[in-house]
């Protein structure tokens, strides 16, 4: 899977209530998700991320609650890629279950701006900075983790099989 897009950068312990505020978890609506993705962060994100745009951050991305409301409404906002330093671990496997797009690549998170324009070969784990040119090489997901993301998220990756 190849993803492009322009870089949102944020920085260390960005947790749940900040990716998700808890105002607003009284919904399961992916849409209503999206509309209040990192507002008290940044309160113009979902007015300034197109659909393939990424999320930069630093250390200890997704840290705090358990929630998966969390990577639901960076997904359904059409963020196509998070890079961290470090991810929560908790957040890290919601990520995967939902068909999330995550890297860890320390490299790259130092050397991108916001507004960068990155592109991405997930199966390779190759991060090119289009805007410098530098490439980075982050550890990819092994192929039946790929499969997942590919999938859209762990129950769709399941959809049809019958030996579960």
């Amino acid at each position: 899977m190849k993803i492009r897009g322009n870089v949102h950068k944020f920085g260390n312990d960005v947790d749940t209530d900040v990716i998700i505020p808890a105002r607003y978890l009284n919904t399961s609506s992916e849409q209503e998700l999206a509309a209040h993705c990192m507002e008290d962060a940044d309160p113009a994100f979902v007015k300034k991320v197109k659909a393939g745009d990424l999320i930069v951050a630093e250390d200890n991305f997704g840290c705090g609650s358990s929630r998966e409301h969390a990577p639901i409404a960076i997904k359904a906002c059409g963020v196509s890629l998070v890079i961290a330093n470090t991810f929560a671990r908790i957040f890290y496997r919601n990520a995967i279950n939902i068909g999330l797009p995550i890297l860890e690549c320390p490299e790259a998170v130092k050397e991108i701006s916001a507004g960068d324009v990155i592109s991405c070969d997930l199966s390779k784990g190759l991060i090119v900075n289009e805007t410098t040119g530098k490439q980075f090489q982050a550890q990819p997901f092994p192929p039946f983790i790929q499969k997942i993301i590919d999938a859209g998220g762990l129950m769709k990756s399941l959809a049809g099989k019958k030996d579960i």
